[in-house]
């Protein structure tokens, strides 16, 4: 979900007059590049071959489609009733979690509509209610993300649980360095846990008001809660209803985690904010995952990761028609242009968090 201008100011917040004034999509700023860039010249070929203009009968359909699917998996689980079944229902449900958190990932980066005020709102709903994870934490968590992929102080999925780097492994103390020493035999384990981490990242965002409109988020996501938990435990008798959202939230998180851990796993890893340009920083710390149209909907387009960062708010479906622009430019540049299987992407992550964590491994 969860970005206004995902390679802007990664400390600004979105006042509420931000949302309440309609702008023209206008393309992602180039931190450091300046006019006459390689990266502008890119961006002209881009914009001039229309792939920044907006998509809405196709964000139409592929909203359709997930609401339908979301409201299917509840009225099943009514009529199915208080049955271990319930379980294939908690896997489906996962599924659908998952998809409406990459439609409130687009609309955070404006990939939808032409405002901000309306991708907003389509956040809340997608995100805060639909599936209880605030649009505005994400938000400004994945602004930093986006400014500084792979940069470690500066990007926040690098300073996580994982180690990426050596250097950071070696600072790893007590429980975090047994984490740091077999990151990659947790690491999906792990991911299992991310769907309660979201949603405790979105409580705790509200509840310290460190987000715009922290009162409807609180909100929004209040009434998701109480709408989960009452019709779960309304259906299912009390053992039941903890194991389906066990299974449910658990899957969802491992979902998210699998479709987040290719994008720039194993790949370039800085020190520092501002080491190379923009262009480069986006290529060369992002992975594309090659595949079929099943692919670009399971991953949610962000098998498309190298485009995504170059074109933030560019929209999902125009992500795979800019893929050999980009690739021709990369080539053209001499910049390495990385993209591999979905298997191979994983292993080539896990090879290198296993070899981020051997300093922990080292005899004394």
């Amino acid at each position: 979900m969860p970005v206004p201008s995902a390679v802007g100011d990664p400390d600004s917040a979105i006042p509420l007059s931000a949302l309440l004034i309609d702008t023209e999509p206008r393309p992602e700023p180039a931190s450091g590049a300046r006019r006459g860039s390689e990266y502008a010249v890119l961006m002209r070929q881009i914009r001039h071959a229309g792939l920044l203009n907006r998509r809405l009968r196709s964000y139409g359909v592929r909203a359709g489609i997930t609401v339908a699917a979301f409201l299917g998996g509840w009225v099943a689980f009514a009529l199915i009733g208080d049955s271990w079944w319930q379980l294939g229902t908690a896997v489906f449900l996962a599924l659908v979690f998952a998809q409406f958190a990459f439609l409130g990932h687009d609309a955070g980066h404006q990939q939808i509509f032409g405002t901000r005020r309306v991708n907003y709102l389509a956040g809340l709903l997608f995100g805060n209610l639909g599936i209880g994870l605030s649009i505005g934490w994400w938000t400004s968590n994945h602004n930093r993300h986006h400014a500084n992929p792979n940069t470690e102080g500066a990007d926040p999925d690098v300073m996580g649980i994982l180690a990426h780097s050596s250097g950071r492994a070696a600072t790893g103390r007590g429980f975090r360095a047994f984490i740091f020493r077999y990151q990659a035999w947790l690491f999906f384990p792990m991911l299992l846990l991310e769907g309660g981490s979201l949603h405790w990242s979105s409580v705790r965002a509200v509840w310290r008001r460190s987000i715009p409109n922290w009162g409807w988020e609180g909100a929004l996501l209040a009434l998701h809660a109480v709408a989960y938990l009452s019709v779960v435990f309304l259906v299912l008798s009390p053992g039941k209803a903890l194991v389906f959202i066990a299974v449910q939230q658990g899957l969802f998180g491992l979902y998210m985690g699998c479709t987040f851990a290719p994008n720039h796993k194993g790949m370039e890893v800085f020190d520092e904010p501002g080491a190379v340009d923009f262009l480069r920083r986006q290529v060369l710390t992002s992975r594309n995952v090659r595949g079929s149209w099943f692919t670009d909907v399971a991953l949610g387009g962000l098998n498309y990761q190298i485009e995504h960062h170059l074109f933030p708010s560019m929209p999902r479906p125009n992500l795979r028609l800019a893929r050999p622009m980009v690739i021709a430019f990369c080539a053209e540049h001499e910049i390495p242009y990385c993209e591999t299987g979905l298997l191979e992407s994983y292993a080539q992550a896990l090879r290198h968090l296993h070899e981020a964590g051997s300093p922990l491994r080292q005899p004394a």
